[in-house]
């Protein structure tokens, strides 16, 4: 990712909080990388440098700016809307892959050699895949010492760290300083630590404003499954299935941040569902970039002014966006969620430590094979559908992660016979957070679009988002808002 000096100095010398994640501005006489809108006095031009990633900075020997705190922002959206091997495996570095499969894992599954794959990410990127996992297990170690109670152990464990002594040694090198020096200095600074409990851990997850909270809370809200989520005005809660076990997660809109607490089975998990809840609430997102294309749009320019920072619902799990969008075909929202709650009080996973209403794993892929043919109602070339999807699944045949190919995996799934272009096309968007999905079969989406004055057949319409690229999954976003309330 190539980064314009003369427009990274701008933005620096401006103090435009909008780039903060997006780069990171280094100085040379103070060894400190800063995120764009540090309220220090901006350097001079000769003295400027800038990286893509704060593992680039890391790796060129500079460290992390105590005052502006570069590392607590907004993820870069690049991750959310690149599409090549550089973005498909940097998503997956923040899914934790790398601590739990090392760089072999890494490259087996975005389908590359290690060699070529570094090679990429250097290039690119500016630091190989151990420097860029390295840069984000610092990271989310900071922001535990800093907002949290846990005990250094704790936190390097939860930071995906194999050793204390690793952590310690990470620490010093990335901010010149000691953990316990961390927390003291946060203490002073006001930076409020939350307790936190045998595997409970309460977090502020950032995002860019503005954002349409309200809009994704009530998306999903409509879906929720009983025992599987819990929606309430303003609040948000599910069960996940995580690598190294369960966990529950409570999400509250604050303004700036999403207030997080999670409760974890296994503290390893802490990073990885911090990545899959802020894709599922497109926290990273980057509403100034999409809003700016969508506004030209007269047809448009309303719902974008009366609806800033409208946002992509994402995707916790593979197999449960899959399996819901099968269920989804041809029916309303109401039903799809009816057959959705029969599977899984059928076939889920009961916690073993319930949490109010959360009570329920959504059902694993193996499950579902196994029963969906005695459990599921409905045509009986759909329910073979599921069971076949899911079979491939189990077996592997079938990878869902953030970091599979897009057109593949779309490609692929259509493949399978009862899988048409809608349901493969609303896989990718949802799993993968591809940005540029318009999903003209949609019935519901069609009406929006006949709401605001837009064709509304799926060849006119999709002729005239041409013109919302790269951002119509945005635009989707907006047109289903017009349709009105959800049946």
């Amino acid at each position: 990712m190539l980064i314009d000096p003369e427009l990274g100095y701008r933005a620096v010398v401006s103090r435009d909080a909008r780039f903060d994640g997006q780069f990171f501005l280094a100085v040379r006489p103070t060894g400190l990388y800063c995120r764009p809108s540090c309220p220090t006095i901006a350097p001079r031009r000769r003295n400027a440098e800038f990286f893509a990633t704060a593992a680039a900075a890391q790796q060129a020997g500079y460290r992390s700016c105590r005052r502006c705190l570069p590392d607590i922002v907004p993820g870069s959206p690049e991750w959310d809307t690149r599409g090549d091997l550089a973005g498909r495996a940097m998503r997956l570095i923040v899914d934790g892959v790398v601590e739990r499969e090392g760089v072999p894992g890494l490259a087996r599954r975005v389908g590359y050699s290690e060699r070529h794959l570094t090679r990429v990410l250097t290039a690119e990127l500016g630091a190989g895949p151990l420097a860029l996992a390295r840069a984000h297990r610092a990271h989310t170690a900071r922001l535990l010492i800093e907002t949290t109670t846990m005990s250094v152990s704790d936190v390097a464990i939860a930071s995906g760290f194999a050793s204390v002594r690793q952590f310690n040694d990470t620490i010093r090198s990335v901010f010149a300083t000691t953990p316990s020096e961390l927390r003291v200095a946060a203490q002073r600074a006001g930076r409020g630590r939350q307790h936190a409990g045998a595997g409970r851990v309460r977090l502020r997850l950032p995002v860019r404003t503005p954002f349409d909270a309200a809009g994704i809370l009530a998306f999903l809200s409509a879906r929720a499954i009983p025992g599987v989520e819990s929606a309430r005005p303003g609040r948000y809660a599910r069960t996940l299935r995580l690598p190294h076990g369960s966990a529950t997660a409570h999400m509250r809109p604050a303004g700036t941040h999403v207030e997080c607490t999670l409760r974890l089975a296994d503290l390893r998990d802490l990073s990885t569902a911090v990545s899959r809840l802020r894709r599922l609430f497109d926290l990273d997102a980057d509403p100034a970039a999409v809003d700016g294309v969508l506004v030209t749009d007269p047809a448009l320019a309303v719902s974008v002014a009366g609806i800033p920072g409208i946002r992509v619902p994402g995707s916790v799990d593979g197999t449960e966006t899959v399996v819901r969008a099968l269920l989804g075909q041809q029916v309303s929202v109401a039903a799809a969620r009816t057959a959705a709650r029969r599977l899984t009080e059928a076939v889920g996973e009961q916690l073993l430590a319930p949490e109010g209403e959360l009570t329920t794993l959504f059902p694993s892929a193996a499950a579902v094979a196994e029963r969906a043919s005695e459990i599921l109602t409905g045509p009986a070339r759909r329910v073979e559908t599921i069971r076949t999807i899911c079979a491939a699944i189990a077996s592997g045949d079938i990878e869902l992660h953030v970091g599979v190919d897009g057109e593949a995996l779309r490609s692929r799934l259509q493949s399978y016979p009862g899988i048409g272009p809608w349901t493969a096309s609303y896989v990718v968007m949802r799993l993968l957070g591809d940005p540029d999905v318009l999903l003209p079969q949609d019935l519901a989406l069609r009406n929006g679009a006949r709401a605001l004055g837009l064709p509304s057949s799926i060849e006119a319409l999709t002729e005239h988002g041409r013109r919302w690229r790269p951002w119509r999954s945005y635009a989707a976003m907006h047109l289903l808002r017009a349709a009105g309330p959800t049946v």
